[in-house]
């Protein structure tokens, strides 16, 4: 089994398996590592599966801005039934019979939440009110109301309309339901579980998740990712200039810039395009993340010095 030196810096992309917490994933990835410093980049809920990236020691600083790239989801909605979780984790709310809901129809009404749209996040998030967690008010009896926000739905492909496998319908849900299957690619801060939600409030008859696969986080997709046993056995990691240069636009200095990055001081530097942009040493050395002012380039996150 290899493992890395305690004090190495990168980022590891692990195949969530469901049924086990980010937090556990977290915690079962610092032991193999052998540090303390490790995080993550956007929480799965339990039931979910699929890409978590996670960040060792100075990569950890990364991991904020890896949150707030796009994100890839495989999903399945389940329609006929409301529950309080918006997924099959909570209790069923209400059902309600499917007569005149169409293939046709759900695909339309699909169609409508693609591009820039207001969203209501499902209540048992990790948005904090008045600074504890809204799902944690939730499961103490509250009931929580989150404002909406905006979001970016960049493509959503349904890739079926079927009654659900066999043994899958819980009880107390209509054993007629429908499953639409979908995937997604959206921005940060989407909840395909309100996804969900919203589709069966607009047909009428109640919607929730039944399961969830992250199928990419930025550059990093499911043919990078491993599971925490694959990583038991050969704990792989990129290096956190390799995450760098994936995940931004990268610009490669002169010396006399890259000791002035060092010291976090803005620069007389165009950077093309708009958003962070990764900075490199002559040498390769990762050096920060810097954005334009419109006149010059001013550090976001320095990473060295």
């Amino acid at each position: 089994m290899s493992r890395p030196d305690p004090a190495s810096s990168g980022l590891v992309v692990v195949d969530k398996p469901g049924g086990t917490t980010s937090h556990g994933v977290v915690a079962r990835v610092r032991r193999l590592a052998g540090t303390r410093k490790v995080g993550h980049a956007g929480t799965l809920d339990p039931m979910a599966t699929g890409v978590l990236v996670v960040g060792l020691n100075r990569a950890t600083r990364l991991l904020g801005h890896l949150m707030l790239t796009q994100k890839s989801y495989d999903a399945t909605l389940r329609l006929g039934a409301s529950t309080t979780t918006d997924d099959a984790e909570g209790e069923v709310v209400s059902t309600a019979s499917l007569e005149g809901v169409t293939e046709q129809r759900v695909r339309d009404v699909l169609a409508s939440f693609v591009g820039e749209i207001d969203q209501v996040p499902t209540a048992v998030s990790a948005i904090k009110v008045d600074g504890q967690r809204a799902y944690a008010r939730v499961r103490a009896g509250e009931e929580v109301e989150l404002a909406a926000r905006r979001v970016t739905i960049h493509e959503l492909v349904v890739h079926g309309v079927s009654a659900p496998h066999p043994g899958a319908s819980r009880v107390g849900i209509d054993q007629h339901g429908l499953d639409v299957r979908i995937s997604v690619r959206c921005s940060s801060g989407t909840y395909i579980r309100a996804i969900a939600r919203d589709l069966g409030t607009a047909l009428g008859v109640g919607g929730h998740l039944t399961a969830l696969r992250r199928t990419a986080v930025g550059p990093f997709d499911l043919s990078v990712a491993h599971t925490l046993d694959e990583l038991a056995e050969d704990f792989r990691m990129v290096s956190i200039a390799s995450a760098a240069r994936a995940t931004f636009p990268s610009v490669d200095l002169a010396e006399g810039d890259a000791a002035s990055v060092r010291v976090g001081r803005a620069l007389d530097l165009e950077l093309p395009g708009t958003g962070e942009h990764a900075l490199f040493a002559p040498d390769g050395e990762f050096l920060a993340l810097y954005a334009s002012d419109g006149l010059r380039a001013r550090p976001v996150a320095v990473f060295v010095g």
